[in-house]
């Protein structure tokens, strides 16, 4: 990544030195400043309302015959720049106050300092691109890193501890896109690297997100994992009692969720700070106690979390060591309640740990419990549902036409039998190929 935010301290020198004109009085360049500056600022396309401006100075290129003009302004969104305008037409160059603010290589001023009143804090000049990018930081630091030809690079540190890498357009016009990346998915030295705020400082969001938890886990180690596309951080924790956790952290700055270990793998490499495979162990005995005490007798041997749609209420998919038939289970504080896996798709789920296969025998005892005996179920098929009822299309062994069972929601427990004829209008009929070919 090629920055050269530095050279503005070569452009200052050119500027004010040798072949530039002086600037006129403060009251002329103010005069000089307001006419003249919104030509070069919509020349930008700077987001920019002018609220002051000032002439600074114009310097002629010996080689080109190009003038350039320099001008600052402070705008009414907040914050401020110093714009270069040319004589030959070209897109006018746009830097904020806090680059040109930045001392030479000599450790002298700049001669681009910004000196409006309404450019003193240059800080203030970061508040619209951390706006925009959506991400909360009430900003107490900040320094440019420089800019290549589309992107520009700030680092921002907040208060609280937290720290930014910047990223916006070349110019920097908060208009356009603008990303913040946690500081900690940079590492320290590089070239684009973070120096306002050290990592422990930022890994301190950690014990944050661990109290916005109900997982009750006193952090007892923490590191940074990854960040997502979408502007998620993801870190590990874990805890005093022997547990641990992925806790994600979204783009808003919000606990999006937060990840047992044991469930973790896919979270970059899964946990490193904590035993998982002790943890799925420990959460694998702890469903079977659940479940059991629930009415459903399974030895879970492997267990998957689901969404969560109820406050309080795990969603787990369980898959059992003595019984070919898995569920979803729903555990509350003190309830329970399950869905087999052929109809779990009535309550919106879906298993991937159990085959339909294992339903089989139990959907042939319903059909026997209607007089339908002689189909020994070979296939299955959710149709569809209503507000109450959904709707379990069966094809039979012998090759003759299957049946659909109506199923009350909630309920593993049939109260009526169709024929194929009969469903037709329900969610497009029968498909299962030997009800499609006989009926």
């Amino acid at each position: 990544m090629k920055l050269f935010g530095i050279a503005l301290a070569a452009m200052a020198v050119a500027a004010l030195g040798g072949a530039a004109q002086a600037a006129p009085k403060e009251d002329k360049t103010k005069a000089q400043g307001m006419a003249e500056a919104p030509a070069v600022i919509q020349a930008a396309g700077l987001a920019c309302t002018l609220a002051d401006a000032r002439f600074i100075a114009k310097n002629t290129d010996k080689a080109t015959k190009v003038d350039s003009s320099y001008y600052e302004v402070n705008c009414s969104e907040g914050g401020g720049y110093v714009l270069v305008g040319k004589s030959d037409g070209s897109k006018p160059g746009a830097f904020t106050c806090l680059e040109t603010g930045q001392p030479r290589p000599d450790g002298k001023p700049s001669g681009l300092e910004c000196k409006l009143p309404g450019n003193a804090d240059a800080l203030a000049g970061m508040k619209p691109f951390v706006a925009k990018s959506g991400v909360p930081c009430e900003v107490e630091k900040a320094r440019s890193i420089g800019a290549g030809a589309k992107a520009a690079y700030f680092e921002v540190a907040c208060k609280g501890g937290s720290g930014y890498i910047m990223s916006t357009s070349s110019p920097p016009n908060p208009a356009q896109e603008v990303v913040m990346q946690s500081c900690l998915l940079y590492e320290p030295g590089g070239n684009v690297s973070c120096t306002l705020t050290d990592r422990a400082a930022q890994l301190a969001v950690v014990d944050q997100l661990a109290a916005q938890s109900d997982k009750n886990c006193a952090v007892k180690e923490k590191r940074y994992v990854l960040s997502t596309k979408d502007g998620s951080n993801y870190f590990e924790a874990s805890c005093q009692d022997g547990k641990g956790y992925m806790f994600q952290q979204a783009a808003t700055g919000k606990l999006e969720r937060a990840i047992d270990c044991a469930q973790a793998e896919f979270v970059g490499g899964g946990c490193t700070l904590t035993d998982a495979r002790a943890a799925q162990t420990e959460q694998a005995a702890l469903y079977t106690r659940l479940a059991k005490k629930g009415g459903f007798d399974c030895d879970v041997a492997k267990y998957g979390m689901l969404p969560a749609r109820v406050a309080g209420v795990e969603v787990v998919e369980l898959q059992c060591s003595n019984r070919p038939d898995g569920a979803i289970g729903e555990f509350g504080a003190n309830t329970a309640k399950f869905h087999n896996c052929v109809l779990a798709e009535f309550a919106g789920y879906r298993c991937s740990f159990t085959k339909k296969e294992p339903y089989y025998p139990g959907l042939t005892q319903h059909l026997v419990k209607f007089g339908k005996g002689s189909c020994q179920v070979s296939d299955v098929r959710g149709i569809g549902s209503t507000d109450t009822d959904g709707y379990l299309e069966v094809a039979c062994s012998d090759g003759l036409p299957g049946w659909v069972l109506v199923f009350p929601k909630g309920t593993d427990q049939p109260k009526e039998l169709l024929s194929c004829v009969q469903a037709k209008g329900v969610g497009g009929g029968c498909k299962l190929p030997t009800n499609v070919t006989k009926r």
